[in-house]
């Protein structure tokens, strides 16, 4: 099966960002709190620009707020960093976006589990 160039540069800017921001930028920034995870880069055709997908685990909704401010802030430090390591003519500029998958997934399992409490005792009922 062959694979095509944006899907590799995806999961290399994917795997560069995440190591960018797990080492230099966790230093650099003190506002970064949590578990930030880049759970997606979405490559345009043209290298031109970067949609990156990360995925904020903090202790509440301000805390999260503040450390996706930060760090779409520190998107062209992010992109120089890239520049430094990655051999292209050109890098994207990056633009980041919150990824509620993972909350969204963890919102079904709950739920999940609730409908899974809750249908025994409702069989029970119906065979009395």
């Amino acid at each position: 099966m062959k694979v095509s160039r944006t899907s590799r540069l995806n999961g290399e800017y994917r795997k560069e960002i995440s190591e960018i921001i797990r080492t230099k930028l966790k230093d650099r920034v003190p506002q970064l709190k949590g578990l930030i995870s880049v759970t997606e880069a979405d490559v345009a055709p043209d290298l031109k620009t970067a949609k990156i997908y990360v995925s904020i685990y903090g202790v509440d909704e301000t805390e999260k707020q503040k450390t996706f401010d930060a760090l779409q802030n520190s998107a062209g430090f992010i992109r120089r960093e890239l520049a430094a390591v990655m051999r292209m003519r050109t890098v994207p500029a990056l633009t980041f976006l919150l990824d509620g998958s993972m909350a969204y997934g963890s919102k079904m399992d709950e739920l999940f589990k609730k409908i899974h409490v809750d249908a025994p005792a409702e069989d029970e009922g119906e065979e009395e």
